[in-house]
């Protein structure tokens, strides 16, 4: 399997007072295919670590490899590219536009893309039908439940094929039998060969990756494998 993200020597430091250290030399490799949970207390340097690694900001120090290409230097326009492009976010709150159908939800990162209609379509009709929504397409995310909500999203980030899925506490805003149908979807997702790096501070949703990294004031702390 190929090396996805390659992380070397990763650090960042918040320009507050001092200097505050959120991470402090991150080595990092995950491999195609691979479905990892990071977890650690508040403060710990989990969700600057998943910014970094969805490019919505940039390391002070080290080296990010994101499949062949070095973002680490890159310009503010270059990450938004690569955000688009190659990395699919679920998050959360689930963050639809609330006046879009689920269809032209999922559409969205097609639109910027630049892919044309006839084409969006079809492909967002086709993630629709993965996540389990092909009879919602025309509904609102006010009319669907938190769980379809969250499919939603799903069907979203995948719909431009990233080279990695990055989910924020996905099952944050969900109930236990929802949350446990959520992360069906993310096994059976798994399954088919995505590469899923998952940041949640439950266990129970955590033993569902292959590999679980705990982190502790910026640094990791230890890095499991629950499975193969």
């Amino acid at each position: 399997m190929r090396e996805l993200v390659n992380l070397e020597n990763l650090w960042k430091v918040y320009p507050v007072g001092p200097g505050v250290r959120a991470l402090m030399g991150v080595n990092l490799r995950i491999t195609e295919g691979e479905y990892v949970a990071i977890m650690g207390p508040s403060g710990s340097g989990k969700s600057t670590l998943l910014n970094l690694l969805g490019c919505l900001d940039r390391p002070t120090g080290g080296r990010y490899l994101l499949g062949d290409q070095d973002v680490s230097t890159l310009s503010d326009n270059q990450l938004s590219e690569v955000r688009n492009r190659r990395i699919g976010f679920v998050f959360q709150s689930f963050n639809l536009i609330q006046q879009l159908t689920v269809i032209e939800n999922i559409e969205v990162p097609l639109f910027y893309s630049g892919l044309p209609r006839r084409l969006r379509h079809p492909r967002s009709r086709e993630m629709a039908d993965l996540v389990g929504l092909t009879d919602r397409l025309f509904h609102r995310p006010a009319e669907l439940s938190g769980g379809q909500q969250q499919r939603v999203a799903v069907a979203r980030a995948l719909a431009n094929d990233p080279l990695i899925l990055l989910a924020d506490e996905p099952t944050g805003n969900l109930d236990t039998h929802t949350s446990t149908e959520i992360m069906v979807l993310f096994d059976e997702l798994h399954s088919r060969g995505r590469t899923i790096i998952m940041v949640t501070h439950e266990t129970h949703v955590a033993v569902h990756a292959q590999r679980t990294i705990h982190m502790r004031d910026g640094e990791i702390e230890s890095d499991t494998r629950n499975r193969d």
